[in-house]
C-alpha cells in the first residue's frame, strides 16, 4: 500500500521511533553488535537477560526474524520486570520490520493496552494502525483489512490530536478511504456491465437495481470521496435507471423513466463539464420520448 510519495513521511516517522530504540539500546555490550552467531545459544540459553541482548544486537544488525522470535520467547519471563514494556514493544516492532504485519499490528495493539502509560505507548498506537495500512490488499479483495486500519489510525488521531504525526496519519486514513470507494465502484461497474444477464438474480432482482443500491450507498457512506469517483458513480446511476427502465415491466416503466430523467439533471447540475455529459444526454432524451410514448428505435 506504501507508494513513493510516502518515502519520506515514513523515513520522519521512523526516525522518531528509531531514536528511542538507539537510546534503548547504547549499554548493549559491543561484543553482541559485531555479530549475531550467539542466536541459536541463545535460543536455548536460560538466562534471560543474556537472550535479551541478544535479541537487541540482532535487531541492530537487521535480523528481524531472528529479533522477533527472541523477543517473544522472553515475554512470559520478563513479565513484572521493568523491561516488559519494551519487550513486547520490540517484539511488535521487529514483526513491523520483518513484514509479518497482521502480528505486528496485534502485538502494537497488545502494548497499549497492557501498558497506557508506556513510554512506546503512541508510537504502539499509531505502528498498530500503520501495520495494517501496510497490508491492505487490493481493492478486488476483501477490504476488512481496511477498515480495521481506518479504525485504529482515527483511534491514533482521537487519542493524540496534536501528535507530530497528525498529518501523515490523516493523509493514510484518506488514502485508506479511497480504497474503500475503490472497491464499491469495481462493485457497481460489474453489476452494470452484467446488465440483463438474469442468472445471478436469484431472488428475482436486477444487476442494475444492484449498480443503482451500491453506488448510492457508497456515495452516501463515502461523502469526501474524491470528484472524479462520485462523477463515475452518478454516470453509472443514471446509466443503470435509463436501462432499468427500458427493460421494466408497463406498470414500472414510466416511473423509472421519470427517476432517470431526474437522474440526469442532478449528474448534469454538479459535473456540467463532464466527459460523460454528452452521453447522459442521450439517456435524457430517449427518456423524455419514452414519456411521451413515443418508440426509442432500439
Amino acid at each position: 500500500m506504501v507508494n513513493s510519495g510516502e518515502s519520506s513521511i515514513f523515513a520522519a516517522t521512523y526516525s522518531v521511533t528509531m531514536k528511542k530504540i538507539v537510546l534503548l539500546f547504547l549499554v548493549l555490550p559491543l561484543a553482541f553488535l559485531s555479530s549475531c552467531g550467539e542466536y541459536n545459544a541463545a535460543l536455548k540459553h536460560g538466562d534471560a537477560e543474556y537472550k535479551y541482548e541478544v535479541a537487541k544486537a540482532c535487531y541492530m544488525k537487521g535480523q528481524y526474524g531472528h529479533a522477533q522470535e527472541l523477543f517473544s520467547s522472553l515475554l512470559v519471563a520478563m513479565k513484572g520486570s521493568g523491561y516488559a514494556d519494551e519487550c513486547l514493544y520490540m517484539m511488535a516492532m521487529s514483526s513491523y520490520m520483518a513484514g509479518d504485519l497482521e502480528t505486528a499490528s496485534a502485538s502494537f495493539k497488545k502494548y497499549y493496552q497492557t501498558y497506557p502509560r508506556g513510554i512506546y505507548v503512541e508510537e504502539a498506537r499509531y505502528y498498530s494502525g500503520r501495520s495494517l495500512y501496510d497490508d491492505v490488499p487490493d481493492p478486488r479483495l476483501d477490504q476488512s483489512v481496511t477498515s480495521r486500519a481506518i479504525a485504529e489510525l482515527q483511534s491514533f488521531l482521537d487519542y493524540y490530536p496534536y501528535t507530530r504525526l497528525k498529518l501523515q496519519t490523516q493523509e493514510m486514513i484518506q488514502r485508506l478511504q479511497d480504497h474503500l470507494v475503490e472497491k464499491e465502484l469495481r462493485t457497481a461497474k460489474l453489476y452494470y456491465d452484467l446488465g440483463d444477464y438474469f442468472m445471478n438474480c436469484s431472488s428475482g432482482g436486477s444487476n442494475y437495481e444492484a449498480c443503482i443500491v451500491t453506488a448510492e450507498n457508497a456515495l452516501r457512506d463515502y461523502p469526501y470521496a474524491l470528484p472524479e469517483r462520485r462523477e463515475e458513480f452518478m454516470i453509472l446511476i443514471l446509466r443503470s435507471r435509463y436501462h432499468l427502465a427500458r427493460q421494466s415491466v408497463e406498470a414500472k416503466r414510466l416511473e423509472r423513466f421519470r427517476q432517470a430523467v431526474d437522474e440526469y439533471y442532478g449528474f448534469a447540475n454538479e459535473f456540467p463539464e463532464s466527459n460523460y455529459l454528452k452521453e447522459a444526454q442521450t439517456y435524457l432524451v430517449k427518456s423524455q420520448k419514452a414519456l411521451k410514448g413515443q418508440p426509442l428505435d432500439e
